[in-house]
């Protein structure tokens, strides 16, 4: 997804700041896996095993929302034809 108003790499930024400042302390225990939505203008996030579902729902709140995605104790969202092991405490 393209945003006008942002590079990619501002983004990809202020999403990790907001996701290691604000939630990820909340949501490590109890959320391993799941997908946490970012909207790096409010802060405000939707967490769910659906990335798109948490998406949608972002979206409803702020239809012009930019938004990062991150997925709880992984490092990264997705893999392409692999297994990604989770990060070790």
């Amino acid at each position: 997804m393209s945003y006008a108003k942002y590079p990619p790499e501002e983004v990809e930024s202020r999403g990790e700041e907001i996701y290691e400042r604000q939630i990820r302390r909340k949501v490590e225990a109890g959320d391993r896996g799941k997908f946490v939505v970012i909207d790096i203008e409010t802060g405000e996030y939707e967490i769910d095993e659906d990335d798109l579902q948490a998406t949608k729902r972002a979206l409803a709140k702020r239809p012009a929302a930019i938004l990062y995605g991150v997925r709880v104790a992984y490092p990264t969202a997705y893999t392409l034809g692999g297994h990604v092991a989770m990060e070790q405490e």
